[in-house]
């Protein structure tokens, strides 16, 4: 035997089963449904996953205790100062655009939220929508500036109308 012809012969793909095609072809007559029974039919569906067999699904016989926030959460690019330091050059602009050019704030989230992970070596200025305590002192140390960027505005949900004063 040799290595080169190992696979002379055999198939690439397995072919299809052709059911439904005369007694003659193996699969023939009720295609391999069987007789009869609820999946026997065209337009029958077999259970899903969570289907247990007419007994209650394990995910309804389980309690539910308390709900998560995770719908409503805001979510952040956070980037370390150290990889500030590393790839901007003293008195640069770094903001959420920047950041996003030199590949350090690649998702479009929310914004910014700067840690203190690193040394700052370079004055720079910065803003994002958050900074953490270590972060803010050292790059007020090294005489670099802080900004702040406002969270958007609450919308006000008057959802009673005001009762109209009583007349005397």
């Amino acid at each position: 035997m040799d290595l080169t012809t190992v696979h002379e012969g055999a198939q690439k793909r397995k072919l299809k089963r052709r059911v439904g095609r005369g007694v003659g072809s193996g699969q023939g007559k009720t295609a391999g449904r069987g007789h009869k029974g609820q999946y026997s039919s065209a337009g029958a569906r077999l259970p899903g996953i969570t289907f247990i067999g007419g007994q209650t699904p394990l995910f309804r016989r389980i309690p539910k205790r308390g709900f998560t926030n995770g719908q409503f959460l805001t979510k952040f690019n956070v980037v370390n100062i150290g990889d500030i330091d590393a790839l901007f050059n003293e008195g640069e602009v770094v903001d959420a655009d920047s950041l996003r050019k030199k590949g350090l704030a690649k998702k479009s989230l929310a914004g910014v939220r700067i840690l203190g992970q690193g040394e700052v070596t370079k004055k720079l200025v910065i803003s994002a929508n958050f900074f953490s305590a270590s972060a803010k002192q050292k790059i007020e140390e090294k005489g670099g500036t802080i900004t702040l960027i406002a969270p958007p505005k609450k919308p006000v949900k008057n959802k009673m109308k005001p009762r109209p004063a009583k007349v005397k």
